[in-house]
């Protein structure tokens, strides 16, 4: 925070939110010292637009309070907060924002926009002829090699290779692929708790980036860096260099995600058409037509970038330029479906493959879990190992075994509680009080897709599981989901939120199940609390700060 010192500067922070408005993983130190801080940062310019989903219940939690508090501790704000939904266009509303922010810093400065936009390479491609292939990057997310020669402690920068032990289907019918993996972390150092997640980061399919290097004319073995021209920076090329473009489309880079509007901008000057040069600067603009037409042409009918080459012929922009531009692959992020006391060598995942048909016919499938639906045990083949590391989480059981546990997770959503039981039966071996443990699964027919059949029945059996509520959505003619369950059994809800304490959770989507579920609890604490609905929220919200009511929820 010198920035003060250096004169006409301005700071700018993209605030994303993730989990329950907590900050990224690249923030939290940055949060920490805001939250602790005293310091004095008049003289300080600057402005937030916050990245969010309107789905989840603290939209925007991070963008919001950065640009209260740094103003609280005396900075300048230049321009309005952006609140950016991705729940809608990310994309459109940061063009919004930033299309009035730019006229507002010129006028704070006094300097005169000239008005023209320039497109300008921030790496240049070097292509390697003679190069000693032990210097080439293979995938690795690191350091050079670190999948050859594993080292702890492994994270998002150095994941640990685990084998996968086992690959099973879960549903017994219908036209969904739902399945339960065991990743082996034998001496990795590797700790979880029930309720943390595992990250895997997985390969784009070949034949996708087969495809991608033929309608280019390229040839994918070719090993070459990108160095950023802006010596300064710390950021020496947009993935790990030197690579072969074949690596970097299957590891590297996001291939399958509808391209960002500043991806059309840039690659339209490649168009050799000028109608179809034309419609990808329009898609790019700020103009409600081109606004319209981005979103039915891209995000509505689910175009890849392979899928906007194969669409406009004309398009043929150099492989170089099409790696700079497309975002990095992500790891993608499950709830694990195992409890450490159980299996400390091992974590358990629970997914449901992705794949749709788009508005043009095309088959899409989801990275991760084709990916991961075709990884077989096999001590020696690659085809087996996945890279992963353990995120920890905020969803924890209580801390007393003899606190009862709601536990609601329709569909993949059953995934931390199948931990969470599993951690609950080993703390009752162990001769501790467990109290009531209380599930509420929910699935399309019980004859299809109810997973963890064998293992819940047994748990109930048992008496692990105190109450086993099950909700089959279409077995019958009206649809029946885990709030209409809750509903029935509202009497014994309000007397183990009131008088047990229990601690209440909640996993799986956040769109519908996580809102109508929330709805719900309102409806059950004002009815048999005796409060008025704005009442009933409160309590349910103090619930959420105390730590008694959970969301593990994705959208």
């Amino acid at each position: 925070f010198r920035l003060s010192e250096i004169d006409k500067s301005l700071a700018v922070f993209c605030m994303a939110t993730y989990g329950e408005g907590d900050p990224t993983d690249n923030a939290q130190d940055f949060y920490d010292w805001l939250q602790e801080a005293d310091a004095d940062l008049s003289g300080l310019r600057f402005a937030v637009f916050g990245l969010g989903n309107k789905t989840y219940e603290h939209f925007n939690a991070m963008g919001k309070y950065v640009d209260k508090r740094l103003e609280e501790l005396g900075a300048q704000r230049i321009f309005e907060l952006g609140l950016g939904d991705d729940d809608g266009n990310l994309e459109e509303d940061f063009i919004t924002w930033r299309e009035q922010f730019w006229p507002a810093v010129c006028e704070h400065f006094g300097v005169e926009a000239t008005g023209e936009e320039s497109s300008i390479r921030q790496y240049e491609l070097v292509v390697h002829t003679d190069v000693n292939m032990n210097k080439v990057y293979t995938g690795e997310m690191g350091r050079l090699k670190s999948y050859e020669n594993q080292k702890p402690p492994f994270d998002a920068k150095n994941p640990f290779l685990a084998q996968v032990r086992e690959n099973r289907k879960l549903n017994q019918g219908g036209e969904r692929h739902l399945m339960h993996l065991e990743l082996d972390i034998s001496n990795s150092k590797i700790r979880y708790e029930s309720g943390d997640h595992v990250a895997v980061y997985p390969a784009n399919d070949s034949s996708l980036v087969n495809q991608i290097g033929e309608i280019l004319g390229t040839d994918l073995d070719t090993i070459m860096s990108l160095n950023n021209l802006d010596e300064e920076s710390n950021k020496k090329h947009p993935f790990p260099c030197p690579t072969s473009y074949r690596t970097a489309l299957t590891y590297y880079l996001d291939i399958t995600n509808p391209p960002r509007t500043n991806v059309l901008y840039e690659l339209a000057q490649y168009a050799t058409d000028a109608g179809e040069q034309e419609r990808l600067r329009k898609m790019a603009s700020s103009a409600a037509e081109g606004k319209a037409l981005y979103l039915s042409w891209v995000v509505e009918a689910r175009r890849n970038i392979l899928a906007i080459l194969q669409d406009m012929p004309s398009l043929r922009p150099p492989i170089d330029h099409l790696c700079e531009l497309l975002p990095r692959l992500q790891a993608r992020y499950y709830s694990i479906a195992s409890s450490s006391k159980v299996h400390p060598n091992a974590i358990h995942i629970c997914a449901v493959t992705v794949e749709y048909e788009t508005k043009t016919g095309r088959l899409n499938k989801g990275v991760a879990t084709s990916w991961l639906k075709n990884k077989v045990p096999d001590e020696n083949g690659s085809n087996s190992l996945v890279p992963m590391y353990v995120r920890k989480s905020q969803f924890r059981l209580p801390f007393k075994p003899s606190t009862p546990v709601i536990m609601i997770g329709p569909g993949t959503g059953i995934a931390p509680f199948i931990g969470f039981i599993q951690e609950r039966a080993w703390l009752k071996q162990q001769g501790k009080e467990v109290g009531e443990t209380v599930l509420y699964y929910g699935c399309r027919r019980e004859r299809e897709d109810y997973l963890y059949r064998e293992e819940l029945a047994r748990f109930h059996q048992e008496g692990v599981l105190t109450q086993l509520n099950v909700a089959f959505s279409r077995d019958q003619a009206e649809k029946v989901y885990v709030q209409h369950l809750l509903k029935k059994n509202k009497e014994n809800i309000w007397k183990l939120v009131n008088e047990g304490n229990a601690h209440i959770y909640v996993c799986g989507d956040a769109r519908n199940m996580a809102r109508d579920v929330q709805n719900t609890f309102y409806e059950i604490v004002a009815e048999f609390g005796n409060m008025s609905q704005p009442q009933a929220v409160d309590y349910v919200k103090k619930l959420m700060t105390k730590g008694r009511y959970s969301l593990d929820v994705w959208s």
